[in-house]
């Protein structure tokens, strides 16, 4: 009998960027622009010998995968099709950044398949984009915007980061405002990390800008909750909101239901379901086992070049890491994680697995736990990295 193929959120890696932000640490690179032919055959090459799965989300990050060509964008699409049974209704989700997109541009994305275009803009100021390395300006969002509905793509998510240096919440608030304005079906507010090796750490460390203020990025995802709420945004994920329908007229939306614009292949990595990786640093997850592909661009056009895998060795994950994760990732979402689920998993329930930190943690007010689902509380929300740290294995080790 021939096996059948594994589900899978299918991830394409495009490692390259115009310029490099200053509080990026993924896996991009800025001035490697010559590589990208080469990076394109070797990265086709690999769709053609990975493993039988279906997908069941398609999704272009990087970097920025809108500084590929249409051609070249079209050689991966052949690749891709070539290569998986990949379904006519899919998700596909291509991330860009203004100034890199015309009309004409996105109206080649959408033929090729594209239906879910997520633009990083960041922030409304001009300001604060020069601080954070980006190379446009608000205009450039908007008529990006603009652009992308004209070309009938009507799934659009933005991206903004706060807690930036010298960011107040009233100009938080006029970034959300202006966001608003442009009727995105999907918006991701991230607060500023400060990763270790980016100029950003460097410049507060040197003391040219300031730390990030806890209590000031408390208020900013507040007042987002609480603007995004009243414009008609689920938030769904920690950090995600997604645009909901209108209600039926003259009655109530059904409980329950979620927006058809949430982060369908995002949401598969939050229940810590499989995924396939494919690129330079890209990283895979299924059947227990975790590997991340070799990370430099050159390598990795290498290492194809020579007919040999990218991938890394693969790392296997013990039962109760899984368990950790699951929970770690599922916590994220407003749906939370049910027992039901967790058993169907795993074979045992969250009770018997983590009794002592959900008591723990519901006596802290930092979750919800009925017995059936367990949810992180508006306050959890605020100290999530702390409830997170608690199903770690380090951390459940030291409560034996």
């Amino acid at each position: 009998m021939e096996r059948p193929e594994r589900e899978v959120a299918l991830y394409i890696h495009i490692p390259f960027c115009r310029a490099r932000c200053s509080y990026c640490d993924f896996n991009t690179y800025a001035g490697l622009e010559h590589l990208i032919p080469a990076y394109v055959e070797a990265l086709s090459a690999e769709i053609r010998a990975a493993p039988p799965v279906r997908p069941r989300t398609l999704y272009f990050g990087g970097g920025t995968p809108s500084v590929l060509t249409l051609d070249q964008l079209t050689r991966l699409f052949q690749a891709l099709r070539s290569s998986f049974p990949i379904p006519e209704d899919i998700e596909a989700t291509l991330e860009a950044n203004p100034g890199t997109v015309t009309l004409s541009y996105l109206q080649g994305l959408r033929e090729l398949g594209v239906n879910r275009l997520s633009l990083g803009v960041q922030s409304a100021h001009r300001d604060e984009l020069r601080l954070l390395g980006r190379t446009y300006i608000w205009e450039e969002a908007v008529e990006a915007m603009r652009d992308a509905r004209a070309a009938g793509l009507d799934n659009v998510s933005l991206d903004f980061i706060y807690g930036i240096p010298g960011q107040s919440l009233a100009r938080w608030r006029e970034t959300l405002e202006a966001a608003l304005t442009l009727e995105p079906e999907h918006l991701s507010l991230y607060a500023l990390s400060v990763e270790a090796g980016t100029p950003l750490e460097a410049w507060i460390a040197g003391g040219e800008l300031p730390a990030p203020d806890e209590d000031l990025m408390a208020e900013m995802y507040e007042l987002a909750e609480e603007m995004l709420a009243d414009a008609g945004y689920l938030h769904y994920e920690l950090s995600n909101w997604a645009k909901l329908p209108p209600r039926p007229e003259g009655g109530e939306s059904e409980p329950g239901m979620l927006s058809p614009f949430v982060c369908r292949h995002n949401l598969i990595y939050w229940r810590n379901e499989s995924y396939l990786g494919l690129g330079a640093g890209a990283a895979s997850w299924w059947g227990g086992k975790r590997w991340v592909n070799i990370s430099h661009p050159a390598a990795y056009i290498a290492r194809l070049k020579s007919g040999h895998s990218p991938a890394g060795e693969a790392e296997v994950i013990p039962p109760r890491l899984e368990m950790g994760e699951m929970m770690m990732m599922g916590l994220r979402l407003m749906e939370g994680v049910s027992d039901a689920r967790f058993r169907a998993r795993f074979g045992v329930g969250l009770e018997e697995t983590f009794g002592q930190e959900l008591a723990r943690l519901r006596q802290l007010g930092l979750v919800e736990w009925d017995g059936q689902v367990v949810r992180l509380t508006s306050r959890g929300r605020l100290l999530g990295n702390q409830v997170f740290q608690q199903f770690l294995p380090e951390a459940l080790d030291g409560c034996d």
